[in-house]
Order: C-alpha cells, then sequence, then structure tokens
C-alpha cells in the first residue's frame, strides 16, 4: 500500500506504509513526515493537516468504530433478518391491540367503569370506535332508544332552521357532501328527533358538528342515542341552552387559563 504525495519541489515522492506492503523493505524512499513540511505549507493547509491528524488519532483511538465497520461487512445480511422483525413486532403489537379490544368488546362487563384510562388515551381502534362508545356512555340503555322512530314521524318546530344549517356543518366532508347525500338527511333526522326530546334546548347550530362525528362512526338511531347520553348526563346541553350560560363559563375559563 503506497501513497503518493507532492513535496514541496513539485516533484512526487512515494510514502510507504509499514506493514501493509509486502514488499516495503525494498523502498528506499523515505517517508513525508508532516513536522518536515509545515515550513512550506500555507495557513489553511497547516490547518486542515491538524483537522485531519486529530480526525485519523481519533479513529484509532476508537476501536469500537473499527469494530463496528467490520462487523457491518460481515453482518450485513443480518440487519435485513432484524428489520423484518422489527416490523414482525409491531405487526404483532396491532395484533395484540386488536385482540385486547375484541375481548373487551365482548365481554361487556369490561366496559363497565373503572376501564383503564391509558388503553383509552393509546387510542380505540376505528372498527371498535361505534360499539365501545356506545357501552362506556351506557346508550344501548336509554329508554329512548325505541322511540326513534316514532319520534321521526313527528313534526319539529326547529325543522326549517335545520334543514337551512345541515350544509354548513362539515361542508368539505364527502359523507355529507350533496342535499340528497346519507350523512345530510342523517343529521336532519338526529337533530330533529333530539329536538323534541329536549324542548327547552331544541335546536342549535353547535350541536350538529357533534351529531355528524357520531354519524361517521355509527348509524343514526344508534348515533341519537349517543348523542342524548352525552347532552344529558355529560352536561352538553348546558352549553347550548337559549341562554348559554355555561358556555360563558368555559370561555371565562379558558382565557384566564391562557393568561
Amino acid at each position: 500500500f503506497q501513497v503518493r504525495s507532492r513535496d514541496p519541489g513539485g516533484g512526487n515522492s512515494t510514502m510507504a506504509s509499514p506493514g501493509l506492503s509486502p514488499d516495503s523493505s525494498s523502498h528506499s524512499a523515505p517517508a513525508c513526515s508532516p513536522a518536515s513540511d509545515s515550513e512550506n505549507l500555507s495557513a489553511d493547509e497547516l490547518e486542515l493537516l491538524a483537522k485531519l491528524e486529530e480526525q485519523n488519532r481519533l479513529l484509532e483511538a476508537d476501536s469500537k468504530s473499527l469494530r463496528s465497520v467490520e462487523g457491518s461487512r460481515r453482518n450485513s445480511g443480518s440487519s435485513l433478518v432484524s428489520s423484518s422483525s422489527a416490523s414482525s413486532n409491531l405487526s404483532h403489537l396491532a395484533e395484540d391491540t386488536w385482540v385486547l379490544w375484541g375481548r373487551i368488546v365482548n365481554d361487556r362487563d369490561a366496559l363497565t367503569p373503572p376501564l383503564p384510562q391509558e388503553l383509552i388515551r393509546k387510542g380505540i381502534p376505528h372498527p371498535f370506535r361505534a360499539v365501545v362508545w356506545q357501552l362506556l356512555c351506557g346508550a344501548a340503555a336509554l329508554p329512548v332508544r325505541g322511540q326513534y322512530s316514532e319520534l321521526l314521524r313527528r313534526s319539529s318546530p326547529c325543522e326549517r332552521l335545520i334543514r337551512w344549517d345541515i350544509a354548513r356543518t362539515y361542508p368539505e366532508h364527502d359523507f355529507f357532501r350533496g342535499q340528497d347525500s346519507l350523512g345530510q338527511e342523517g343529521l336532519f333526522n338526529v337533530m330533529t328527533a333530539y329536538s323534541l326530546v329536549d324542548r327547552e334546548v331544541g335546536y342549535c347550530q353547535g350541536s350538529a358538528f357533534i351529531v355528524g362525528l357520531l354519524l361517521m362512526q355509527m348509524p343514526e338511531e344508534e348515533a341519537f342515542c349517543v348523542f342524548v347520553r352525552l347532552m344529558q348526563e355529560y352536561r352538553l346541553r348546558e352549553l347550548f341552552k337559549p341562554s348559554m350560560a355555561e358556555l360563558g363559563l368555559c370561555i371565562f375559563q379558558f382565557e384566564a387559563l391562557l393568561q
């Protein structure tokens, strides 16, 4: 192994690296030392040479980096195995999550409080949300569930206002786009039925966005029951009363926290 370097006089000299050349003892050319040539180098070249020497010293001192280079050549195929095993672990993790939520849905007693909050905060898988949301809030046991079809046969004084606002609820969402879309029809039915159940609140435009979100996850009768439960048991109806006093309180609390 030989390195050719340009000497200060413009010629070429050969520097043999001991121990790397099989016939290094036969070369009589003197080795170039940085100390002997440093007088003829510029300041920039000296600075660069110092940086190179420092890097070489660090590389030589770092035995771990040398072993890692050699190991990477020997184990180039094993990295594919490790990456595949990592993806396999992820798939097993996702599978375990599905199995866990499947067991929870099948075992209704597991959904009674207290349910581990960490599990919910990690996210309920999309296919399970419709069932889990209903079970968590107890919507299936509502007496009003059997009255939904009857409520739809009745007329509400809020129908005209509801129909007017329907197109302004998630207007860019494909499910609610179009006057004859299933989303708009389901939203109209749920909002009309609730206006008959809760005469004090009746209809408020802001609540339609909650119903719209529920309709993205479940049929309209189930969405109606969950919405009734949220409004009555979780006090969301306090935000939509005509005085909107609770909404003003929430805004005040938010502004105080923000300050």
